[in-house]
C-alpha cells in the first residue's frame, strides 16, 4: 500500500515539508486555507479552500484514502488544527503535527502579554500612538474600534476594500524579511507600539529582533490551546515519524 500524504499547511515550515516529501519520491496533497490570492508553489499538488469542517475533513480523508496527516498550519490556526485532530481520530489516521517553538523574551526585549485578539483590541483602548499591526488580515477589522492610533500594515496582498482606518499606511511585500528591513521599518515610520501574534520560527521573528534593538515596546498575542497531539519542530523528524508510521500500518 503506497502511502498518501495529506499536509495541511500554510507556513514556511510546511512548504519546506512538501519538498521534502516530493524529493522523497512520497505522494501527497498540500491544502491551503486560501487566505493569499497567489499561493507560493509548494512543491506538492495543491487544494485551496476549507474541508467544511470536522466531518468534511474526516470525508476527504476516506474519500482519498489519506493515510497520514502532517499538520503544517500556521500557531493560530487553531480550529485547522483541532478539526485535524478530531477528524484523524474518528478516521484512525495517523496525525503529527510540525510546529515552531514559541518566541521566548530575550535581555532587551519589552514584552506586554495578551491571551489572544480581542487581549490586544482593549489594551490598544488608550492615547494615541504609532502602532505597527502585525496580526494578520483577517483580524484588522477587529483593531477598528480604536481609531486614534495611525497604524502601520504589511500585507500579501493589497487590501480589496478600504481597511476603515483612519490614519493607516498599507505596505503590501512577502517575507521572510530580514533585520536590516524590519529595524528601517519600523524606524522610517518611527513606531511607537508593535502589535505581534506569537508565531514562534524565524520566518518573522525579524520584527521582534528590530524591536529590541531599538528599545520598542511589543504587545505579545500568546498562542491558543490546543489538545495534545503528537509534534515536532523538525522536517527531519517528521520523515522519521513518517517512517515508523508506515511500518505501523504495514504500508
Amino acid at each position: 500500500m503506497r502511502p498518501t500524504l495529506l499536509v495541511l499547511g500554510g507556513t514556511t515550515e510546511g512548504r519546506r515539508l512538501c519538498k521534502a516529501v516530493a524529493d522523497a519520491g512520497l505522494f501527497g496533497t498540500v491544502s491551503m486555507a486560501g487566505r493569499v490570492n497567489s499561493p507560493v508553489p509548494q512543491g506538492l499538488p495543491m487544494r485551496v479552500g476549507g474541508f467544511g469542517g470536522v466531518a468534511g475533513l474526516a470525508q476527504y480523508l476516506r474519500d482519498h484514502a489519506i493515510t497520514h496527516v502532517i499538520d503544517a498550519t500556521h500557531p493560530f490556526a487553531a480550529q485547522m488544527s483541532c478539526n485535524a485532530i478530531e477528524a484523524c481520530a474518528q478516521t484512525g489516521t495517523p496525525l503529527v503535527a510540525l510546529t515552531r517553538a514559541p518566541w521566548q523574551a530575550q535581555p532587551g526585549d519589552r514584552w506586554s502579554h495578551v491571551p489572544d485578539i480581542a487581549g490586544a483590541v482593549a489594551a490598544l483602548d488608550g492615547p494615541p500612538k504609532r502602532v505597527m499591526l502585525a496580526v494578520g488580515r483577517m483580524h484588522l477589522p477587529d483593531f477598528a474600534v480604536n481609531p486614534q492610533h495611525r497604524y502601520l500594515f504589511r500585507l500579501v496582498d493589497p487590501p480589496a476594500e478600504p481597511l476603515g482606518f483612519p490614519d493607516a499606511t498599507v505596505i503590501v511585500d512577502r517575507g521572510p524579511f530580514t533585520l536590516e528591513e524590519d529595524r528601517a521599518l519600523l524606524a522610517r515610520h518611527r513606531i511607537d507600539l508593535l502589535v505581534s501574534k506569537n508565531a514562534g520560527g524565524t520566518g518573522a521573528q525579524a520584527k521582534i529582533i528590530a524591536a529590541r534593538a531599538l528599545g520598542l515596546p511589543v504587545l505579545m498575542i500568546d498562542r491558543p490551546a490546543i489538545p495534545p497531539r503528537k509534534e515536532t519542530h523538525s522536517i527531519a523528524g517528521v520523515m522519521r515519524w513518517m517512517g515508523h508510521a508506515c511500518t505501523d500500518l504495514g504500508v
